[in-house]
């Protein structure tokens, strides 16, 4: 038998190689608040390693406005925290009509613990059919500290 040994987790994880959703085309974001030098499209477009920052602590909402319905079956979300310790939660959402009315996809709470715990990946597998607006809401501290929401990446496929 071969083997060979492999890191567990690279540092650096970035999404497969695979047609994904030109934001910057398809959609109008909307968002509750961001920080200067970190705007949104860093997060939603190219490969800005800079990513979106809220300017204000609380919760935010990250609003995705297709011009035309889309159907997804994949949503890819980067956080990255290596300052705070928190426990994050978020909630992604999704409506087929202009936000008249959401389905909640996932609600998902993280910890991040500096210096081992500062990234959290996830990856969805989907089947949104005329999808006409995709919500994220960041719920940076349960606790209630002055912490801000940031997302480093957000991909559709």
């Amino acid at each position: 038998m071969r083997k060979r040994r492999i890191n567990s987790t690279p540092q650096t994880v970035r999404p497969s190689v695979e047609a994904w959703l030109d934001l910057d085309q398809t959609a109008l974001v909307e968002v509750t608040s961001e920080e200067e030098g970190y705007p949104i499209e860093s997060a939603l477009v190219g490969d800005d390693k800079r990513g979106w920052r809220a300017a204000s602590n609380g919760s935010q909402t990250i609003r995705l406005i297709f011009d035309q319905p889309q159907r997804l079956k994949r949503i890819w979300l980067v956080f990255e925290d290596s300052e705070n310790s928190r426990t994050q939660e978020f909630v992604l959402r999704s409506s087929q009509d202009q936000g008249n009315s959401f389905r909640e996809i996932v609600r998902q709470q993280w910890n991040f613990g500096p210096p081992d715990s500062i990234r959290e990946i996830e990856d969805y597998a989907v089947d949104l059919y005329e999808a006409t607006q995709l919500e994220l809401i960041i719920v940076p501290d349960k606790i209630g500290t002055d912490a801000r929401a940031s997302l480093a990446s957000l991909r559709l496929g």
